[in-house]
């Protein structure tokens, strides 16, 4: 570390976390400003959506610690029930322990190793440590990336970020760990956050943001962890090598070597990499980035509240596991109401005697139960998706997931009801709709002697841009008295506007070729042969917003 030694960054008190005010203004804050002023801000704001979540989780971490719960539903709702966060709790919480706070602290930087060196003593550029510059990608940023640096606001963000995100791939070598190779630190994987599918739940305030993520210890499982559970600060400060695992019992899903996570806490902080950051004067010139703590994805979803879980086969039949549940990462080009099953506690079941094939995030079945007993089943729920998705190995990052969804938190219930068994019937018929448009588009360049596949693919998502709307105010306007036949024929009738327009865009532009078609697989295919399948498929899709008799020209009225 350059500069001098006796500078002193204090993240409790210097302003570095962005935040949005009430009034819209964004807000450079520090840590005890945050929980102080919780009530009067929307919500956080970063750099990259990412910075979000992985900010959110360290300030839960805090939060937990400082009042050493919530112990169970009753001291939840006393929290629920006061104007502001206890912040003199965390004033004391925090206070005790300061040094490693301090993102300067000649011997315990914040999440940063002193000492940290190559045997080159080189420090990579601050390119490979900040997100939206993807290292070999710079065309596409309006950054600057030679001599970049940082305030020390920006880069205390940034370090945050990167144990929870960094990409995988060949990292420098550090002196003192053992798995150095050549002086090479070969993968061990993303960060603990870039292998989830981030789900976050939000609230009018940041203040009901942080409680509603707040799980109580009671919770589910979570008993089981609260005595070992630690954040990163409470342990003793990292050195280059990884963490031993001694005291921490072994689970069957860590590989040996490796220390398992002891809870909630320590996945929230979890560190991913060794990072010592180089600064001169008031700026941040470099940083060196190292291999650190690995960890396994199977089965944590005792542990991990925010992700949804899919079973994986191919895990279980690797392993020789009878059950194993990965992570369930998003898909950026796929909108958040698309994959509603898994998250709604109510649509997501067991099959006979077989565990479920995908579970619900733990904090959306902690909302279910708050909907029951404390905030009311009309309480607006907002889900935010954040994840980062990798290219080549995982070594680069190559899009970020940033989506929302608004709905009333009664059908995030752990019981099935008709409005959820609606909604998930709902999300099934847009697909079958969205499908048909493609099939209508795919047949029409066929019978006009074209390819199918790019205009099917290009008209779906043009049918999905269409239907992305109409959905969210649809499933926004749930209430718990809402009659399930009644949402159910609201969005047939919906979907047949949005998508039949669609339609008859495509059979009105077809050229004239296409009317005459042409042999395919061995039968004609004309523009009226697909037009009179759309309209089938179309029918069986939305049956609730057709009516019996066709209309003159051979279409459903």
């Amino acid at each position: 570390m350059s500069g001098d030694d006796a500078r002193s960054f204090d993240l409790i008190d210097r302003p570095w976390i962005l935040a949005r005010g009430l009034d819209g203004d964004i807000q450079e804050l520090s840590l005890i400003d945050v929980f102080t002023r919780a009530s009067e801000l929307e919500c956080l704001v970063g750099e990259v959506p990412t910075q979000v979540f992985a900010l959110t989780r360290l300030l839960l971490a805090i939060l937990h610690r400082s009042i050493e719960g919530p112990r169970d539903l009753d001291h939840w709702e006393e929290l629920w029930q006061q104007a502001e966060l206890p912040v003199d709790a965390v004033k004391g919480y925090v206070d005790r322990h300061r040094a490693r706070f301090d993102l300067l602290h000649p011997r315990t930087p914040f999440l940063q190793v002193a000492e940290l060196h190559t045997d080159k003593g080189e420090t990579s550029e601050l390119a490979k440590l900040i997100a939206d510059v993807p290292n070999g990608r710079q065309f596409f940023t309006a950054r600057p990336t030679r001599e970049l640096s940082l305030d020390f606001g920006e880069a205390a963000r940034w370090v945050v970020h990167c144990h929870a995100f960094d990409p995988s791939g060949i990292k420098s070598g550090a002196v003192g760990d053992p798995r150095v190779k050549n002086g090479k630190g070969y993968p061990i994987g993303t960060g603990w956050s870039g292998y989830l599918g981030g789900v976050l739940v939000e609230g009018a305030t940041l203040r009901e943001t942080l409680l509603l993520n707040l799980l109580a210890h009671s919770f589910g499982e979570l008993h089981r962890w609260i005595a070992a559970d630690r954040p990163a600060w409470e342990r003793p400060p990292a050195g280059p090598q990884p963490a031993s695992p001694d005291g921490v019992t072994p689970d069957e899903n860590t590989d040996a070597g490796d220390r398992p996570p002891t809870g909630p806490l320590d996945l929230y902080t979890w560190q991913s990499r060794r990072i010592r950051l180089d600064w001169r004067d008031d700026m941040v010139t470099g940083a060196l980035i190292c291999n650190g703590d690995r960890i396994t994805q199977q089965n944590r979803h005792h542990l991990e509240p925010h992700t949804a879980w899919r079973r994986s086969d191919p895990q279980e039949k690797k392993l020789k596991r009878p059950l194993v549940y990965m992570p369930d990462s998003h898909r950026p080009q796929r909108a958040l109401w698309r994959g509603l099953q898994s998250l709604l506690p109510g649509a997501v079941s067991t099959q006979g005697k077989d565990a479920a094939p995908r579970l619900t995030p733990m904090v959306l079945n902690w909302l279910g139960l708050l909907a029951d007993e404390v905030i009311g089943l009309d309480y607006p729920v907002r889900i935010r998706a954040i994840g980062m998705t990798y290219g080549s190995q995982n070594s680069v990052t190559e899009d970020i997931t940033d989506d929302t969804l608004e709905l009333g938190a009664h059908l995030l219930r752990s019981e099935a009801t008709e409005l959820v068994d609606v909604a998930i019937e709902c999300v099934r018929a847009a697909d079958a709709v969205a499908r048909a448009v493609g099939t209508l588009a795919g047949s029409i360049a066929l019978a006009k002697g074209g390819e199918s596949d790019g205009p099917r693919t290009r008209a779906m998502e043009l049918a999905y841009g269409h239907l992305d709307v109409e959905f969210r105010e649809w499933l926004a306007k749930l209430a718990p008295d809402t009659d399930a036949t009644t949402a159910q024929t609201e969005w047939h009738g919906r979907a047949k506007s949005c998508v039949g327009e669609l339609g008859r865009d495509e059979i009105h532009n077809a050229p004239m070729v296409a009317l005459t078609g042409r042999m395919v697989n061995g039968r004609l295919l004309t523009a009226a042969h697909a037009e009179a399948r759309f309209y089938r498929e179309l029918r069986a899709a939305l049956p609730l917003a057709f009516v019996d008799t066709p209309s003159q020209n051979g279409s459903p009225a």
